[in-house]
């Protein structure tokens, strides 16, 4: 079979419970996985993979081994793996560079597959709005702010993120409602955003929805990737057309404007 698939999907959230337990869903990420790798040229994983994720220089959060093997694993096979970190895990370092060879993007970035373009980030802090968490994300980022945190102990600290993560998760996430393409965020991020050539796909995750939302001022569409807390949706792109599926779930639904 043809590696010709380009596969993305975003907000696995590991570390936090859900439908199913941490480690169960990495268990069913790591099957998703396995079942993908028959015909995946590259996968995108798109922002808040981890619930919370914080690296010193000699220590990283316990666990995930099933989760990290299966990606060594695909890399070693020269499947291309690409890691965006997102509101949940940008204290994302160089471990995922060095042991797994997998690069990490902490800005969207634009790819050509075939004749089509992509846009590709999770998404926060784009678009109007959020002022409070655009703030808060420029403190976050600052290298200093970084170094400060690094010097707590990691059971203090790891404790910390843990339980930050899950009061932003409850605050952003809880119960999300879609607003309509008028006062969605990221759709009115893609409806004004302007290249040339023109953009095909938007590709987000970040708001735990699964959308596929025609643009109003191009052809091009805007897709968010959902979640795997519950629905366990993802994206794939075959060169032609891009369609998201549901793993293991059989009432995944799909809002489509």
């Amino acid at each position: 079979m043809n590696k010709d698939k380009i596969y993305f999907a975003s907000d696995f959230h590991l570390g936090s419970d859900g439908k199913l337990t941490s480690r169960e869903r990495e268990k069913q990420i790591v099957r998703w996985l396995e079942m993908i790798r028959v015909d995946a040229a590259a996968i995108y994983l798109v922002g808040d993979i981890f619930d919370f994720w914080f690296e010193y220089k000699t220590v990283v959060p316990r666990g995930y081994l099933r989760f990290f093997g299966k990606l060594r694993e695909l890399r070693d096979e020269g499947i291309d793996i690409y890691f965006f970190t997102g509101n949940h895990d940008m204290w994302m370092f160089d471990y995922f560079e060095k042991e797994l060879e997998i690069p990490i993007y902490r800005a969207p970035i634009t790819r050509k597959f075939g004749t089509k373009n992509f846009f590709i980030g999770h998404g926060d802090g784009l678009g109007p709005g959020d002022h409070g968490y655009k703030f808060l994300k420029k403190i976050l980022s600052n290298p200093l702010c970084q170094w400060l945190y690094a010097r707590l102990h990691p059971n203090f600290a790891l404790w910390l993120m843990q339980f930050s993560s899950g009061k932003s998760r409850e605050m952003e996430h809880g119960i999300p409602a879609f607003q309509g393409p008028e006062k969605e965020w990221l759709a009115i991020f893609a409806n004004t955003y302007k290249a040339d050539p023109a953009i095909d796909y938007f590709i987000f995750g970040h708001r735990h929805l699964t959308i596929d939302c025609t643009l109003n001022q191009q052809s091009g569409r805007y897709i968010n990737l959902g979640e795997w807390l519950h629905t366990c949706s993802y994206g794939v792109f075959d060169g032609k057309e891009f369609t998201i599926k549901f793993f293991e779930n059989d009432h995944g639904k799909i809002i489509k404007v």
